[in-house]
């Protein structure tokens, strides 16, 4: 993988991966107190998009990129 995404764009990645994590952790917390079974794939969602975004971050790297979509940041 080679870098396709500036500083700006990496800091961007890593603040909506942060925010992501955090919203898996609230919502775990909503489907342990309600006990809603099909919360858990929201959070696994959140959790999974979440760790892709900071994955994307540090290595200052795009998907979206990489398949040739132009994205703005």
């Amino acid at each position: 993988m080679k870098c396709n995404i500036d500083a700006q764009g990496a800091r961007i990645r890593l603040v909506y991966g942060i925010m992501l994590l955090l919203t898996a952790a609230m919502l775990t917390g909503l489907a342990i107190w309600a006990g809603i079974w099909w919360l858990w794939l929201v959070v696994v969602a959140a959790a999974a998009g979440g760790i892709f975004a900071l994955f994307e971050a540090k290595n200052r790297w795009c998907a979206l990129r990489a398949l040739g979509l132009k994205t703005p940041l």
